[in-house]
């Protein structure tokens, strides 16, 4: 039998049967903070991934169902006014747009990576580090289910001059012809994998040609293993995507599905391991990422179990995630020193073999930056810290030092050690450009 996706949002959600054991509270909450937090689930996770027997507490409700708590008090209340006394659309509209971009809804500098092709900005290309290009299609801009953590939820809940979006792949492929720089395509979103295969082989299918060697690598940033894993399995084109799959193989190129996974239950129904079975059998890698999120995976024993899991069913655990500084952050939110103590409690417990993965590292405006640990160096605490990857290149790898707070949550919450003014790349950063940053000493 052929699974179907059934999607339930805030004007359906209702016919989700399970809905009747939830408290009028839990209700009103998901009326209220969906109005301002993009909500959508879907069938498969409501009846193979959430424990209704514990709403209150399960993690994969969380990550689906918005909660009271992901909004601050004073937007909670101010909403939860309006929508009781119904006091028309464009009043609401204009309420729970100010408290959107209250929100910080393009984080860590995004406006920045946004290149230029002459006198064309390309808002659907972001290109922060020289190797590297993030290519959103338009097509692509939503998502089987929405993850109520999301730092990408401007795509997809209407603020469109905040979206990063294009459908002229011509674009794309003039840019790469002019940057030679490029290694590697991650093609994101939204989901690009609610695409079409036709659709999605319209946009690769180009880049096999000889005069993109340069490209070795594409990559595919997609939640659909963990929410809806059918899209591999018995979606009506489902063959076609493993075609395609294996064609970007055969060309010679690397294809790499880097894939969100953010607690073990997500890796425990048979869909979803005959799912990576499949892609794995196009010669496609699978890399695993996630934020490490307060209430949802917050424990070194889950995370433990979720690169075991991973690497079991062959894929490469990747990266551990600070939770960006953005949408309901404030839930799901850890201290950085918290952050740290899970990563390496949770690192000892794998084997060499897991511990491919990398964090916790905070995707900042200066680049990917890892929290290497603590130490007390003449008498002063500090964070010990060092660039995955930088607006500078030369400045990956390279160690430095911040103040110790135990509040912090965020890299601009950090302040530098010894005494010093700035950090050593602060100076540069604010001279580089979107285009700028590209053009390294």
């Amino acid at each position: 039998m052929r699974e179907m996706i059934k999607t339930y949002t805030l004007h359906n959600y209702r016919n989700i049967p399970q809905i009747l054991s939830l408290s009028e509270e839990m209700i009103k909450d998901i009326e209220v903070v969906g109005r301002v937090l993009p909500f959508k689930t879907n069938n498969y996770v409501v009846n193979e991934l959430i424990d209704w027997d514990n709403v209150k507490t399960d993690p994969i409700f969380t990550l689906n169902f918005p909660r009271r708590e992901m909004l601050d008090r004073k937007h909670y209340i101010a909403v939860e006014k309006l929508w009781k006394e119904d006091g028309g659309k464009e009043i609401m509209d204009k309420k729970i747009q100010q408290i959107r971009l209250s929100l910080n809804p393009n984080p860590a500098g995004q406006e920045h990576n946004v290149p230029f092709l002459g006198e064309i900005k390309l808002k659907g290309i972001q290109h922060k580090y020289p190797e590297t290009i993030l290519f959103f299609p338009s097509q692509g801009q939503t998502c089987h289910a929405y993850c109520t953590f999301c730092f990408r939820w401007p795509q997809f809940s209407g603020m469109n001059e905040l979206k990063f979006a294009m459908k002229e792949a011509d674009l794309m492929f003039k840019y790469l012809r002019l940057h030679k720089e490029v290694t590697d395509i991650l093609f994101t979103g939204g989901d690009p994998m609610v695409m079409n295969a036709s659709v999605l082989e319209s946009y690769i299918r180009p880049l096999l040609k000889p005069e993109f060697n340069h490209i070795h690598s594409i990559r595919i940033g997609t939640k659909s293993l963990a929410y809806w894993p059918y899209r591999y399995l018995t979606d009506k084109d489902s063959d076609d995507i493993i075609r395609l799959f294996e064609m970007i193989n055969d060309a010679g190129k690397n294809l790499s599905i880097q894939a969100h996974f953010s607690h073990p239950r997500e890796l425990s129904t048979d869909a979803v391991k005959q799912a990576i079975y499949r892609i794995r059998s196009t010669k496609a890698q699978i890399r695993t990422q996630s934020p490490l999120l307060r209430n949802i995976n917050d424990k070194p024993e889950l995370w433990a179990q979720l690169w075991r899991k991973q690497v079991d069913l062959g894929c490469i655990p990747y990266y551990m995630f600070v939770a960006r500084d953005t949408g309901s952050k404030r839930y799901f939110e850890l201290p950085l020193e918290k952050c740290w103590q899970i990563f390496r409690k949770a690192y000892r417990q794998v084997s060499g073999i897991c511990r491919t993965v990398r964090g916790p590292s905070m995707s900042a405006h200066a680049g990917k930056i890892q929290i290497l640990g603590i130490q007390e160096i003449k008498g002063e605490k500090i964070f010990v810290l060092r660039f995955l990857q930088g607006r500078n290149p030369q400045w990956v790898d390279i160690p430095f030092f911040a103040e110790y707070d135990s509040k912090a949550t965020w890299f601009d919450q950090l302040k530098p050690a010894f005494g010093e003014k700035k950090f050593f790349f602060e100076k540069q950063l604010t001279k580089l450009s979107a285009s700028e940053s590209l053009l390294f000493e």
